[in-house]
């Protein structure tokens, strides 16, 4: 949050009580005049400003799935004086900024930007470049960093049973679209392997039942991204690795995928100086036995486990809030989430 330097650069809107700049951005407001009646401080509230769902569902579950204890979440409004952190979602503010909190910050109080999304499918809005405290993103240097799944330690060694395989290399996939980078690659790629392809892009829509029996079955799966940026790891990465598949991944450096997990775990296609080298590579793992079972080593002493939508992200954040309660601020979103 940023102060201008000089008083008149600041107006106040009493209609609405939203202090702005001389750019018309809204600003941080400091002032004390509003102090909460904060009557139990060992319980942490969090405000969901804007409800991301269709269907309302129950948040305070906090203790029960994380171990995390004295959170109140809440889409109520009339809790934002005694809010300790409101979380509000990118996708759902308006382009001006209108539909943001218009009462006076709590001094206390920190504004926690959410965002799931790529920065290709995020609008840029400029009057929340200095508005938030925090950020909760699948960024892994967000302040409350929440990526789609994380390597937990195993209850004990366990011996790996490797499922049954009996396709060397598939691929699941709707989207399509003939400039994406994977879609490219892909297209060389098959030229030098065999690929079994489902999924509404070749015309071969599986359920979700399918989904799930069809990777275990495949050696190799090409967990191929379908837009390439810092930290954007998503489940078709998880999904194999959980399942005792070894996934393919086309998506960003390899140094990013080994902050999630042990490099020999996974193939990258940067490895590689063409698809038809990475064609070979695998065709040559398929034939030695010993070779393949190395990916699976860390199985004995870690598991996949896939994060929680939503329940995981405010309870995170609520965990977050209670240790954290100096004064902290985010600026230059702009640069970090869309250009960084």
């Amino acid at each position: 949050m940023v102060t201008p330097n000089k008083r008149n650069d600041v107006v106040q809107n009493k209609s609405n009580n939203v202090v702005l700049n001389k750019n018309n951005d809204i600003i941080p407001n400091k002032s004390n005049d509003v102090v909460p009646n904060k009557r139990n401080d060992d319980v942490i509230t969090v405000l969901m400003w804007i409800w991301p769902l269709k269907r309302q569902r129950e948040l305070n579950r906090c203790s029960s799935l994380f171990n995390i204890e004295g959170c109140f979440i809440t889409p109520d409004r009339k809790f934002y004086n005694k809010a300790d952190g409101v979380i509000i979602f990118h996708r759902f503010i308006y382009s001006n900024g209108s539909n943001l909190p218009k009462l006076r910050r709590p001094v206390f109080q920190k504004w926690i930007w959410m965002n799931t999304e790529l920065p290709t499918n995020s609008r840029r809005i400029p009057t929340i470049e200095n508005l938030f405290n925090l950020t909760t993103s699948y960024r892994l240097d967000s302040n409350i960093p929440l990526p789609i799944g994380v390597l937990e330690a195993a209850d004990g060694k366990e011996e790996f049973v490797l499922p049954r395989k009996n396709k060397l290399v598939c691929w699941i996939v709707s989207h399509w679209n003939k400039e994406l980078v994977r879609v490219k690659y892909f297209n060389e790629f098959k030229k030098h392997i065999k690929v079994d392809t489902y999924g509404r892009a070749f015309g071969a829509y599986i359920t979700h039942e399918e989904y799930l029996s069809t990777i275990p079955s495949c050696k190799f799966y090409l967990a191929f991204e379908n837009s390439i940026h810092r930290d954007y790891i998503t489940t078709k990465f998880y999904n194999p690795l959980s399942v005792g598949t070894v996934p393919v991944v086309l998506g960003p450096p390899r140094h990013n995928y080994e902050n999630v997990i042990q490099g020999d775990a996974f193939i990258h296609v940067d490895d590689f100086s063409s698809p038809k080298e990475l064609a070979d590579h695998l065709l040559l793992l398929d034939k030695n036995e010993e070779m393949y079972l190395r990916f699976f080593e860390w199985k004995r002493y870690f598991k996949v486990r896939r994060t929680r939508y939503l329940n995981e992200h405010v309870c995170a954040t609520c965990e977050y809030l209670r240790k954290h309660k100096e004064y902290q601020t985010f600026s230059n979103l702009r640069e970090w989430f869309w250009e960084n």
